[in-house]
This record gives structure tokens, sequence and C-alpha cells, in this order.
């Protein structure tokens, strides 16, 4: 039988990657040949100057100082303070994920094995042709078509966490666009080669929930109930919407929020967000309803004492037809991980387990060929794991208890990954292209996809 996205038994894993390890890896490890590719790929649209990394690493001599660093940071793996960002556990649930920046085993070994040999820097003539960044890097999407620049603010050096609204801002717009692609990105007056620390110790804005909404001819909001658009965070990836479910941006719209938090990091900063969106082509219509899918519990969280691997629970019962767009964990200081599993009928499978670090969020969108399909009456259920105890560094003290709140101190448990529901037409058809872009036969099985392989018999008419 042939299992797309195989699981397969961590130990089992490591032997299996050896022979490629070796052969992938014959002589010496050195910058230019080995190490050089994979800092281009995934480390310096940050690690380079006016990037949001605290030190480059582009050349050898910005390099090698760090060798060990990376070693241990790569060596992570998934949790919290690895790098790249990037926390989807790779033993379990779907693997083919957008923007995924993320190494595999034998690069980890490569970074490895070179911190340990004395760093070569190996032949120039093996470096890759340098990347060339300017102002467009910042947007790892692509180039928005629409960049609005929120309101300058300041935080002051050691004054506490603060939430509340910000200034409303009109996107300019002049006609009706649909959306493809958004991201937000923080700008403010650090100097970021200047600075050390974590993500969140070196941004103000630790997250903003908004949306959008026409302005009358006095200039005041109409606001109606729509879906919001996805939460910034700090350290947020770019969010892309299913191609068949754009969001609309509507003409004379502007920007709003009504809860921004903000904290210290350490020295005065004057920062604005900057919105930037990517359009359809004009005429473009969307196919599916998208939404926000909001599964998690603030009621009733208890994170008690000086304990880790403390779990937390939540369920959601889907009610039509669902594409899966994303997954995005929410914890707060505590969190260490979460996973998100698919219930139908008896089949319970997990869908992805990830790391959690609270200095750095991210949104884990799935690959058009792996988003998961469930059929109206799955049970999605989320699952997280709390650390409490001075093992974890995001935690102040761990002799307190911890309930719901928004300081992070307090805990949230929410998955805030996009969704689309579809009716029984679209639902049979997606099923049916996933079957020819994996060309699966009679007898496979797709995570993610409970009847993928039912929908081989022919539905019953009038159904």
């Amino acid at each position: 039988m042939k299992h797309i996205n195989k699981i397969l038994f961590p130990g089992l894993l490591a032997f299996l990657l050896i022979p490629a390890i070796s052969s992938g890896q014959s002589g010496e490890i050195t910058f230019h040949k080995d190490i050089e590719p994979i800092l281009q790929r995934s480390c310096q649209n940050c690690h380079r100057a006016g990037g949001g990394g605290p030190m480059p690493l582009v050349t050898y001599d910005e390099v090698a100082p760090f060798a060990g660093l990376m070693e241990y940071k790569t060596g992570l793996r998934d949790r919290a303070g690895a790098m790249p960002p990037w926390y989807v556990e790779k033993n379990i649930g779907i693997q083919s994920f957008k923007e995924d920046t993320s190494l595999n085993d034998e690069e980890i070994t490569a970074i490895s094995t070179w911190a340990r040999s004395g760093t070569p820097k190996g032949d120039p003539a093996d470096a890759p042709q340098p990347l060339v960044f300017d102002d467009n890097t910042k947007w790892k999407a692509g180039t928005p078509d629409l960049i609005v620049r929120l309101a300058d603010i300041t935080k002051l050096a050691g004054t506490p966490d603060w939430w509340g609204e910000i200034e409303t801002v009109p996107t300019g717009l002049t006609e009706d666009r649909y959306i493809k692609s958004v991201e937000i990105v923080e700008v403010s007056d650090v100097d970021m080669t200047q600075v050390t620390g974590t993500v969140g110790g070196r941004f103000i804005f630790h997250h903003m929930l908004w949306g959008t909404a026409q302005l009358d001819s006095e200039g005041n909001l109409e606001r109606q109930f729509t879906a919001p658009f996805p939460v910034h965070e700090v350290g947020r990836n770019a969010d892309f919407f299913d191609d068949g479910a754009g969001k609309l941006l509507r003409a004379g719209s502007a920007i709003y929020s009504d809860s921004v938090h903000l904290h210290s990091n350490g020295r005065d900063t004057t920062a604005h967000l900057e919105v930037g969106f990517r359009f359809h082509d004009r005429g473009y219509e969307p196919e599916y309803r998208e939404s926000i899918g909001f599964n998690g519990n603030g009621v009733d969280i208890s994170v008690v004492p000086n304990q880790k691997d403390q779990e937390l629970h939540a369920y959601t019962t889907l009610g039509q037809h669902t594409k899966v767009i994303s997954f995005e964990p929410h914890l707060h200081a505590p969190g260490d991980r979460m996973c998100l599993e698919a219930i139908w009928g008896h089949q319970i499978e997990t869908l992805s387990c990830v790391g959690y670090d609270h200095n750095w969020v991210r949104s884990y969108q799935f690959e058009d060929s792996a988003t998961p399909l469930l059929p109206a009456g799955t049970i999605l259920h989320i699952t997280g794991y709390m650390n409490n105890t001075d093992s974890n560094a995001n935690i102040p003290d761990p002799r307190n208890w911890q309930g719901s709140g928004n300081r992070s101190v307090q805990n949230m448990f929410v998955d805030l990954g996009m969704r689309v529901t579809m009716i029984q037409e679209q639902f049979l058809e997606a099923m049916e292209e996933r079957r020819e872009v994996l060309n699966m036969g009679p007898n496979d099985h797709v995570i993610g996809c409970p009847l993928c392989g039912a929908a081989l018999v022919s539905p019953v008419e009038g159904d």
C-alpha cells in the first residue's frame, strides 16, 4: 500500500538517513560549498544588513564566529529558540507546507560537522552567486500591489504592556479587489545590527487584531460582520489565501483595530506597521467561502506550578465540508507545542504537531496538494502542551499558577488557522483533483482526507 506523507518512527528515520548523509556529504564540509547555500535559502532574508536578525550571516567572516551557536540553534529542530524559526515536527502528520524554510537532517548534520571541524572556508569558486537585497526583500510574499502605512507609535523603555485602539487609516483603494495574500511588517527606528536577543525583544508590537470597513461621508467606520483578517503577531509570516477563496477588500475602506498589544523592548522605540496586499487579477471571482477557524478554550485553562507536559484540550465540529488552509497555534509563555487532530467516524488522525515559541509566532499553511479535506461532521481536536517549569525560558516564576488572560504570563489556547467551506459538489471535485495530483490508487491513503479513497466509488444520484 502506498502512503502519502508517511509517518516514520524517529529512530527508523535516523537509520534510513545515514546512507544519504554519508554519500551526500562525502569529503570535507566547507562554507562555500555546503553552508552558504543553506544560509541563502533559510537564513539571509533576516540575517543581513537591514534585516530583522541580530547579526548578518552572509560572508564567511560574519558566519564563522557563530558556528557553534548555529549548531546549537539548528539542533533544536522544532522547539522554542530553533533556527530557522519553523517548528513543525517532521515525524508525524502532513509534511508539505508553503514557505517552508526548515532544514532537513542532512543540512543540520552538515552545519554540525562544519562547526566541529574548524569551520573550513573552502574554495570561493564553489560559492553560489550572492543574493541581492533591496527594500522589497522585507516582503517575503512578494512585492505588494498596495501598501498601507499605519500611524507611528512610541513605546518607552521599561513601561508596562499596553492594549488599546490605534488610529484608523484609509487604504486609498478606489475599486473593489480580491486579495491573494496579506503580509504585515514592523518598521522602527531600532538599528537591528546593534540588537541581540529574541524577536519579541526587538519589536514593540506583540499582536494586532484588525479588520477593514468602509468609511461613510463623515469619515466614520461602517463596521459590518465579516470574517476578520488573520491576526498579526510578532515574527509572523505572510498569509496566502486559498486560490479559490480570495478575500475582498472594498473601495473606500480603511484599516482599523481596537485590540493592539504593545510591549517594551528595553529601549525607547518609535515604530509603525505596514500592511502589504497582493491582488488577484481583475475579474477574479472566488469559488469558496473563506473563514478564520477559531478552535480553542479560553474558559477553563489551568496551568499548575512546577510541572511540564500539562495538557489542554479543545474540540469543534465542522458543520460543512471543509478545506483546512493553515494551522496556527496560539499559546502564551508556558506553551511548548500543539497538535491538530481530525476525528471522523472511527478514524482518528493527527494532521500536524508543532513546537511553539512565544517570541516568534508562525502560521503553517499547507501546500495545495496537502490541505486537509474534511467532511461535514468531522471533529477537530487540538491539544496544547504546557511547560511551567524553570526549563522554560519564557516563564518568569514557575511557582505561579496560570489561568486564561491577555498578558503573556497568563494564557490563551487557540488555533487561528484559516479554512474554507464547500458545498457537496465542490467537495467531491476537490477530492477527485487530489487523487489525480497524487496519482492515488484504490489502496492508497492520504493524511487529512478520510474520504479520498472512499470517493473512488461513484456518489449516489441526489446525495
